[in-house]
């Protein structure tokens, strides 16, 4: 028996003029779909635009070097580095340095997830290391400060290059605790810190004078090689371990008496701020110099669940006042329960160039963006000793060597 079709299941289709234009339309098309996609433009200018918009992120660049020989070698290329930093001006947040080993090493943290997150061994002092040991002092511009605990000299580290200079001080400062900061020197116009390896530098250190806890400063430039003179002030004021901010053209240290000291860069002068009346119930710990709104500072107190934060305002006649300015519910921010018998809370850092603190609460460490209030949870807390952000970017070249 022959099967019979159903003209409803299978129709028949008819050719015809148009039905034949249709088709070899409809073959076109398909044609078309099955061409290769455009490639990128040849013209480096146009490329180099597009590789400048990538993130500034550890990996960017390394995975786009990766990619093929151009590739690699317009990211690899000097003049490229400046266009990008230039793009992006703020330099990425790699992680902190911390004390480690009751105070004699130096260890850094990433915080950054994979693929950006920046091994700790590739930091690694390496021959820096002495008998007696080093203490951290700062961290800024890309540059590491760090003093011999024997008083004789500052080591000035550059993680990124791996480069150190050795300054050794003057014998006032090696007989007494200090402090310092480092900062880069750079005046070109357009210059963007954090990537400063080759710029020149300066070094502040501040101490207590003699017994009377006079401040005592004195400056050193890289570019003339040698320390200028002391810099002195009557007015008493005792050091603590606490690091410099750096706002506008002075760096400021919070004292343990809870005045600040002001050093101005410009002027390389001397003078005390008086601090914000705090009883003694509030951990010195807990309390912290910070940037405010139009170039002034402001002073931070943690309370926990309270992070309170005031302002000094100057009036017209030359005085200043310390006036409220905000007050933040930590718990709501980190997303924890309110306070509790049990909730042990501490400041353990403060970066003035993103308006960052780091936080450890109930053993664990955050990260609080202050205008965003935007928090994230680091890692467990290990140490509490002071975290000093630290902000670079990282190119290729220096990945590599991972």
């Amino acid at each position: 028996m022959a099967c019979r079709r159903s003209p409803r299941l299978h129709p028949q289709i008819h050719a015809s003029e148009d039905g034949a234009r249709m088709t070899g339309h409809i073959r076109r098309r398909r044609g078309k779909s099955l061409a290769q996609p455009d490639s990128l433009p040849d013209d480096d200018d146009m490329l180099r635009e597009i590789l400048l918009r990538l993130l500034p992120q550890p990996s960017s660049l390394l995975r786009a070097s990766a990619v093929c020989k151009r590739w690699r070698g317009l990211v690899t290329d000097p003049r490229f580095f400046n266009q990008f930093y230039a793009h992006h001006r703020k330099p990425p947040l790699l992680g902190v340095f911390l004390r480690r080993n009751q105070g004699r090493g130096v260890v850094f943290n990433p915080i950054l997830d994979p693929p950006d997150c920046i091994p700790p061994r590739r930091f690694d002092l390496g021959r820096c290391r002495s008998r007696d040991g080093y203490e951290l002092l700062d961290c800024r511009h890309g540059l590491v400060l760090i003093k011999s605990r024997s008083r004789t000299e500052v080591i000035v580290w550059d993680p990124i290059t791996s480069e150190q200079r050795r300054l050794a001080i003057t014998p006032k400062f090696q007989m007494s605790v200090f402090n310092g900061a480092v900062l880069c020197a750079a005046s070109d116009q357009g210059h963007i810190h954090g990537s400063c390896h080759s710029s020149p530098f300066k070094v502040v250190l501040m101490s207590g004078y003699k017994q009377f806890d006079q401040p005592l400063a004195c400056v050193y430039s890289s570019e003339t090689g040698i320390w200028g003179n002391l810099i002195l002030t009557e007015v008493r004021c005792e050091i603590s371990r606490k690091p410099a901010i750096l706002v506008g053209n002075s760096l400021y240290w919070l004292c343990k008496g809870g005045d600040i000291l002001e050093f101005d860069l410009g002027e390389h002068s001397l003078s005390v701020i008086r601090g914000l009346p705090v009883t003694n119930d509030i951990l010195f710990k807990n309390r912290q110099v910070i940037r405010a709104e139009h170039g002034a500072i402001g002073y931070a107190i943690l309370s926990y669940p309270h992070f309170q934060m005031w302002q000094r305002e100057v009036n017209g006649h030359g005085g200043a006042t310390w006036v409220p300015w905000k007050t933040i519910e930590m718990h709501s921010i980190l997303e924890l329960p309110p306070l509790t018998e049990e909730v042990v809370a501490l400041l353990l850092g403060y970066d003035d160039d993103s308006d960052v603190i780091f936080l450890s609460v109930s053993g664990n460490t955050y990260m609080v963006q202050l205008k965003s209030m935007q928090s994230t949870k680091l890692y467990e807390t290990i140490d509490t000793y002071h975290h000093h952000p630290f902000k670079s970017f990282y190119t290729p070249g220096a990945a590599m060597v991972d």
